[in-house]
């Protein structure tokens, strides 16, 4: 599970590279589909990874709004304070976590440790597709997904 993890944390880091492209103007701009624009959905991701891990840790959500993450440097640097904290988390042996049920205060059914973290990894990669449609909109190469071949960074050094 840390691999997708990692997976994921990298091809974020690629998408605020290929970001760097755009105007702001284009980062912000309504699209069709997920949360509305770029910059919006890369902020999404990194709050509803962050607020998820603090419902496992069983701590108090961190409600971080949008318009002052509104530069494509504000929310990276946001992703790396999270991710921080997040790849602590994920140092601890998550199989004695796995089967823990957690309740989180924005929904009312309870889900264990392990599906919520399933759920985190598969989120990202969501909506990392609706970014590479987006890409092609504006006739642009999305960041390549590929799993294989890939070489990875540690973000977790244990």
């Amino acid at each position: 599970m840390i691999k997708f993890f990692e997976y994921n944390w990298q091809i974020r880091d690629e998408w605020f590279d290929w970001c760097n492209q755009l105007s702001n103007e284009d980062l912000i701009k309504d699209r069709t589909g997920g949360v509305g624009s770029i910059l919006h959905t890369l902020f999404h991701i990194i709050d509803v990874e962050y607020s998820w891990i603090r419902g496992i840790q069983g701590k108090k959500d961190v409600v971080v709004e949008f318009a002052d993450y509104d530069t494509i440097e504000k929310v990276k640097s946001l992703s790396n304070r999270y991710r921080s904290e997040v790849a602590e988390f994920l140092k601890q042996n998550l199989n004695e976590l796995k089967e823990e049920v957690v309740s989180v205060p924005w929904d009312e059914e309870k889900y264990t440790a392990e599906e919520i973290l399933h759920h985190i990894i598969v989120h990202e990669i969501h909506h990392m597709g609706q970014l590479s449609v987006w890409s092609r909109e504006l006739e642009l190469n999305p960041v390549p997904a590929n799993f294989i071949s890939r070489k990875f960074k540690s973000y977790l050094t244990r």
